[in-house]
């Protein structure tokens, strides 16, 4: 009889460890089943980009599953990670060091403290895009003609101003519209706006269109003003569009960019983003093949122009493996 009693305190401690070990596989306590990610318009890159993020999330984090979310990008997802309504999101570099340290379109609003860094993945490309016929050759001839600037609030806006401004150009010098990409796309198709600020990765979809079934180009930053940029806004880089990337684009074309970003709310278990940012970086086939951009996610380049305090999660992943 004792034999007995003792082989069933076995098997329930066996239980018991299976049970614990299971549980450590999943979730913790107190982890979302379900993430939510932020992405951007339908005609960018982060859209794709966060789908395939979700994907690698559901398919491959035990007990986890994710969606994407399309929203008006950086601006309005900074502010949605800091207020917990999603998890992860695409922002790019400049708009995460703004809300973070209370500046440029938050200098209203107490600093963003609920923002974390995962990784830096791509460049995000400061494309002017012109109706070639509109005898636009210069950004000095912007002056007086009708010019997309980007959705109100966004990056893009920002990007335009600043670049603008290094210029010597204010929004009282042009005919400013404030649109979104495909808005934007749509407006020089049809003739509404003579030239249009796109900030995406390379090539981007609304871009793309465009310059498929209309006589477009791109305007070049001269060198001098893009160090001079540079120097006032250090998030930017200058930057190459190679000939070729767009239809009719016979040359490259040099101008500046930001970094686009993965970031996520400070709350996250350690572990859980652990095991996220693990997936990621196993996974990168599958975030390559979302989109061209995706494949400049590498390991390498993962914290360069990081402008956020990594989240402890993917700080011990990058430690783990030696970066």
């Amino acid at each position: 009889m004792r034999s007995k009693i003792s082989m069933l305190m076995v098997l329930l401690l066996i239980f018991s460890v299976a049970t614990v070990f299971a549980a450590g596989q999943a979730e913790a306590p107190g982890e979302p089943a379900r993430l939510a990610v932020a992405t951007g318009g339908t005609a960018g890159v982060y859209y794709p980009l966060g789908g395939a993020f979700a994907n690698i999330i559901s398919e491959k984090v035990a007990g986890v599953t994710a969606n994407a979310e399309s929203t008006g990008a950086s601006v309005v997802n900074v502010n949605l990670l800091n207020t917990g309504e999603v998890d992860f999101a695409m922002i790019q570099n400049d708009i995460a060091y703004y809300a973070f340290n209370g500046e440029e379109m938050f200098s209203d609003n107490p600093a963003l403290a609920n923002l974390r860094g995962v990784a830096s993945i791509y460049p995000e490309v400061i494309q002017i895009v012109v109706n070639a016929n509109a005898g636009i050759d210069s950004m000095n001839d912007l002056r007086g003609k009708r010019v997309a600037v980007g959705a109100p609030g966004s990056g893009t806006e920002a990007n335009a101003r600043q670049i603008l401004t290094a210029h010597g150009i204010s929004y009282d010098d042009i005919r400013a519209d404030f649109l979104s990409f495909a808005e934007a796309a749509d407006a020089l198709r049809d003739g509404n706006v003579d030239a249009a600020f796109v900030t995406a990765g390379l090539p981007t979809a609304a871009v793309t269109d465009v310059s498929t079934t209309h006589n477009v180009k791109i305007l070049s930053i001269d060198d001098s003003v893009a160090r001079a940029i540079i120097a006032d806004y250090p998030f930017y880089d200058q930057v190459t569009i190679p000939a070729g990337t767009y239809s009719r684009q016979d040359s490259d074309v040099s101008t500046v960019a930001v970094m686009a970003m993965l970031s996520v709310r400070a709350g996250l278990s350690e572990d859980l983003v652990y095991r996220v940012t693990k997936a990621l970086f196993e996974n990168l086939d599958m975030f390559a093949a979302a989109h061209a951009r995706g494949g400049n996610l590498s390991l390498e380049t993962a914290t360069g122009g990081m402008p956020l305090d990594l989240h402890p999660g993917a700080a011990r992943y990058f430690r783990e493996v030696g970066r």
